[in-house]
């Protein structure tokens, strides 16, 4: 996935609070913090670096750079780099995570056609800080 230089994404600043219903027709890159529900069907979401998501999330695509507490629903792809910290469980067709993220929850890796496979793994019960890998 592109990074906003690159890409014509929609930017919440450092220094901006959004609480609520968040919806879009663009991509979407969180550098503040947002609350509530985020809504981009069709559409990415990338949370910065200094981004704090305390929301459900359905997006075609999500990176994680920040901080996510709540689930992940990426029709495409699901990416955390090595910065993310994120709770919560994701569903996807594809999903990387980098080594150094922190992830607490469940993946459920969903086949092309939406239906669900049964393989789904579960990770990191373990403690803050605790590296998760692939």
């Amino acid at each position: 996935m592109e990074t906003p230089k690159t890409t014509e994404f929609a930017h919440i600043g450092k220094s901006v609070i959004i609480k609520g219903e968040l919806s879009g027709s663009e991509d979407l890159y969180v550098d503040g913090q947002v609350e509530g529900t985020i809504q981009l069907q069709g559409n990415s979401l990338i949370i910065g670096d200094s981004g704090h998501v305390r929301a459900n999330v359905n997006a075609k695509g999500v990176v994680v750079q920040g901080k996510l507490e709540g689930d992940i629903q990426a029709t495409e792809r699901a990416e955390l780099k090595k910065s993310a910290v994120a709770v919560g469980d994701i569903i996807t067709q594809r999903v990387s995570i980098e080594e150094g993220a922190y992830f607490k929850g469940k993946i459920e890796v969903q086949r092309e056609s939406g239906r669900s496979s049964t393989s789904a793994a579960s990770a990191g019960s373990g403690s803050q800080g605790k590296p998760a890998g692939n």
